[in-house]
């Protein structure tokens, strides 16, 4: 009798049966690393190289070396904004047409990503990659984030190896509220303990040690800083550079982003700044105790800016020395547009806001010089996210340019011909899951763990990495949040603000 042939030819005895072992996962020949950075609640003239006077060198260096491009655009809110960056579809397609606190029992509305939607790290960890994430997650239903669970929509059970982060909207950057992998741990009680910091050692600790065993292999970082999300907390020293900058008023500081996004070549030279946005008073308006305050809250997000570009920076000298960073396509994004939550002249408790409560100044005045610490949950004035957006209307939430049209820099030396340009080509956030497919050179999974896959929505921008003169691949565009709505249409848009409580047929449309 011959042994039996073929992979699963199993005998009554052992040399009657022919051993197997499958091929393990392997990526493709020169893939890259990936690793995706994003940014919360930052607007598209906040970092330096889209115009701001924030000292942000360690992102303007990637820029440098990489693209920008100055017509990307988010889903208006963090957590559609994350879901459609790792699936590749538009957020209502995969259930998350809001935030992961809402289950509102609608298909597009439950607070998690469908099944049928596989993540990033879902697609790539049978490609060969190793999968890590760390920050902010907020893609968990609020109602399973506790250590009953269930676990079914937390990272490891998402697709990723390692986990290292919060599960919700925001937290304290000083005393944050962790998981690690799948339980909650205890933050680190250390004199100068700063979460963005924490994130970076984490971020590095996960890559080091997959590279002491297996070298070769290529992994997937998404790193998601609580920067800029209030509370702005920083080290009192980034804070205070910030006073004598900001001093000039939200005003002049639009005026002169947009002067600086001009030389820049990020907007048109004849481009004009828009009207203010409602509720905003002119900045010599203000009382001197109303520009004392706003001054100290917009230097606090300014200082914690400049400190997480720091964090940034380290990872970049990190992977740079590991010798590994030609070969990693990085992204770096915010999730929206800057944040409207802060009230007309700020606040040092932003809970007020969601609950309704409205700040006095004289409340806000009595904290001024505690602005950035542990026990105040600061953020600054509609005014500076106006001047944040520059030139852009409206905010975080909207579907007008100050909530959609946000920062995108792509660095990766071994695929961009030549760094340093920028990209004016119309882009979604949903575009960055197929571009890093194409990159890799793998296609998009029909079936993930026995679920057949919904087809991807976005487009790969790889076409644009090496002429800038390329026309727009993508032909249409929707937009949706809270009942506000656009549509992006080749070249031209329609969006519409939308009164709460009022009938969609009275909106207002604009194109």
């Amino acid at each position: 009798m011959s042994p039996p042939s073929g992979r699963n030819d199993l005998g009554l005895t052992a040399s009657e049966s022919r051993p197997h072992w499958p091929e393990p996962a392997r990526a493709p020949p020169g893939a890259p690393n990936v690793v995706c950075i994003v940014f919360d609640d930052l607007g598209f003239a906040d970092l330096g190289c889209y115009g701001s006077e924030i000292a942000t060198p360690n992102i303007d260096a990637l820029a440098a070396h990489g693209l920008r491009y100055t017509n990307f655009h988010t889903a208006a809110l963090c957590s559609p904004t994350r879901a459609s960056l790792l699936t590749g579809r538009n957020h209502h397609s995969v259930g998350m047409g809001g935030l992961a606190d809402w289950d509102l029992g609608f298909p597009g509305m439950r607070g998690r990503i469908a099944r049928s939607a596989g993540t990033l790290a879902e697609m790539l960890r049978p490609a060969g990659y190793n999968t890590f994430a760390t920050g902010k997650w907020h893609l968990t239903p609020t109602f399973e984030t506790s250590q009953a669970g269930p676990f079914d929509q937390w990272p490891l059970q998402r697709g990723f190896d390692r986990y290292y982060g919060f599960l919700e909207g925001e937290t304290s950057q000083w005393h944050p509220e962790l998981v690690l992998d799948n339980h909650h741990i205890e933050a680190p009680d250390h004199e100068g303990y700063h979460l963005s910091e924490d994130i970076v050692d984490q971020s590095i600790g996960f890559i080091r040690a997959q590279r002491a065993i297996t070298p070769e292999k290529p992994f997937f970082l998404y790193m998601c800083l609580g920067a800029q999300h209030a509370p702005h907390h920083a080290p009192k020293a980034f804070i205070d550079r910030y006073e004598s900058v900001f001093a000039k008023g939200w005003d002049a500081t639009r005026a002169d982003r947009l002067a600086r996004q001009k030389a820049l070549g990020l907007v048109p030279a004849d481009a004009v700044l828009p009207e203010r946005n409602p509720g905003v008073k002119a900045w010599d308006a203000l009382s001197d105790d109303e520009r004392r305050l706003a001054v100290r809250l917009q230097a606090a997000f300014a200082g914690m800016l400049e400190h997480a570009d720091l964090q940034v920076g380290r990872l970049v000298d990190w992977l740079r020395e590991q010798g590994c960073l030609e070969n990693t396509l990085i992204t770096l994004i915010s999730d929206n547009g800057a944040s409207q939550e802060g009230s007309p002249f700020g606040t040092v408790n932003a809970l007020r806001y969601f609950n309704g409560v409205r700040d006095t100044l004289a409340e806000n005045l009595e904290h001024i010089e505690a602005i950035g610490e542990a026990h105040l949950n600061n953020n600054y004035p509609l005014g500076w996210a106006m001047a944040g957006n520059t030139p852009l209307k409206r905010y975080k939430q909207n579907t007008h340019g100050g909530g959609v049209r946000d920062p995108l820099i792509v660095h990766w030396p071994a695929g961009i011909p030549q760094g340093g340009g920028v990209r004016h080509q119309f882009h979604h956030v949903c575009d960055i899951a197929p571009t890093v497919l194409e990159a890799i050179g793998v296609a998009p999974p029909a079936e993930i763990n026995g679920v057949i896959q919904q087809p991807i929505e976005g487009t790969s921008i790889a076409y644009s990495f090496g002429d800038p003169d390329q026309p727009t691949q993508k032909r249409t565009q929707y937009f949706e949040m809270l009942g506000h709505r656009g549509i992006w249409h080749e070249g031209w848009k329609a969006v519409t603000w939308h009164k709460p409580g009022t009938a969609f047929d009275a909106d207002q449309w604009e194109l």
